[in-house]
């Protein structure tokens, strides 16, 4: 596979860009894997990766029923961040965002990271109390972040109202290393490397069975054949459900839509993420210059990936007092992602209780900013059998032991 560089560039430009290879191959499913992953999308594809870096397992399907980062992977905000409240939530987190700052070198493909800094607003008293106490959280946690007031706030994002009658800024949590990156380029990027590996990514696969022996996982049928494996990754974020029901186990979790929206494109005006929780709004410019927005997920369970007048209607309106300049652009686009919520708003990375079965699950709206941490413990899990310390809180066992990692408020808008 062509290694990507500068002296790569030129080369084919010499010889009218006939070199290049495929990113990544389609090969036919073997009859018989080590491991398989269901989902293609970028916590799938970061646990295959991993699986072969970490602990040189490359006998690895990852099947995928649409097409590859089809799913929440390429339906999302792409904000990274890592300021979370609770001691597990700040580890796995911190350990996706630290991998992302290195992950273009570590994949030799360009995932446009961009560590430009995230804010929350405080616009309530409340909030301020909440993030200074999360700011002292995440100094124990050795997380970089750091209470600002209304002044830094407005040096940092000038189009900003700061005075606004309602919600007025009293200050923001502020994370300078957070950041986005582009979300197609981290899929690709990992379903490269994976390629790279020997694995074999599948896509238009769907599985529409789990085949079990002895209480073990043996095989999963598809809408390609019978794929046989010694062991199983569940990892389809909203459908996470659906999949637990075929291998013969029940989730906690309950499936949402997300919506979210950009805007025409517009000359550099904000070169930050913020986020507003209060008017529950969040907020970013794209490098082709469109204003990001999204908001908080439905009110109510469904499966559908298409936006609603609603939604647009709510959040914009929030926002326009923070942000008056949004009241005279126009909407390009807006779309919805299925997300995966449990009851206190953190994932699952569990054995389940199909042996040699294992799920990773429950992000809610936070996994994008999650995918190398989560691909790293996931990895881990699937090769030992037994989780190492970033997901050893996040069993889907602990509901039932009332071991909750409650991150309902550090998640802002659910996100």
């Amino acid at each position: 596979m062509t290694r990507y560089s500068a002296f790569a560039i030129a080369r084919e430009a010499l010889r009218q860009h006939t070199g290049w290879t495929r990113a990544w191959a389609s090969p036919e499913p073997a009859a018989q894997y080590d491991v398989v992953i269901v989902g293609a999308g970028g916590h799938g594809l970061a646990t295959a990766y991993y699986l072969g870096k970490n602990f040189g397992i490359k006998n690895v399907a990852i099947i995928e029923k649409g097409w590859l980062g089809g799913g929440n992977t390429g339906r999302n905000t792409t904000i990274i961040r890592s300021n979370y409240l609770q001691d597990p939530s700040a580890a796995i987190y911190e350990k996706a965002r630290s991998l992302y700052e290195g992950l273009s070198q570590d994949l030799n493909y360009n995932i446009m990271f961009s560590p430009r800094g995230v804010m929350m607003l405080a616009q309530t008293e409340h909030e301020v109390r909440g993030y200074k106490r999360t700011e002292m959280a995440n100094k124990l946690q050795g997380v970089d972040t750091r209470f600002i007031g209304p002044a830094e706030v407005k040096r940092l994002v000038p189009i900003m109202n700061i005075a606004g009658p309602r919600y007025p800024v009293l200050g923001a949590l502020w994370q300078p290393r957070g950041g986005t990156a582009r979300h197609d380029a981290v899929a690709w990027g990992y379903a490269r490397a994976c390629s790279e590996m020997g694995m074999h990514v599948i896509q238009n696969c769907e599985v529409t069975g789990v085949e079990s022996a002895g209480g073990e996982v043996t095989a999963v049928n598809t809408t390609r054949g019978t794929i046989g494996c010694k062991k199983l990754g569940i990892v389809v974020a909203g459908h996470s459900g659906h999949l637990a029901a075929m291998a013969g186990f029940r989730l906690p979790i309950e499936s949402v839509a997300l919506q979210a929206m950009v805007s025409e494109p517009i000359k550099p005006c904000m070169d930050v993420v913020v986020m507003a929780n209060t008017v529950h709004g969040y907020m970013s410019q794209s490098d082709k210059g469109e204003m990001v927005i999204g908001g908080g997920a439905d009110h109510f369970n469904n499966y559908t990936q298409r936006g609603s007048w609603q939604h647009i209607e709510e959040t914009v309106r929030s926002l326009i007092e923070t942000f008056p300049m949004l009241s005279r652009l126009k909407m390009l686009r807006q779309w919805g992602g299925i997300v995966d919520m449990t009851g206190d708003r953190s994932p699952i990375i569990s054995k389940t209780p199909l042996g040699n079965t294992f799920i990773n699950c429950g992000w809610g709206t936070g996994g994008f900013k999650a995918i190398p941490g989560s691909g790293w413990a996931m990895a881990e899990l699937i090769a030992k059998g037994e989780p190492g310390p970033l997901a050893r809180d996040f069993s889907m066992f602990r509901f039932r032991e009332g071991r909750f990692i409650d991150e309902s408020v550090a998640a802002g808008v659910a996100h």
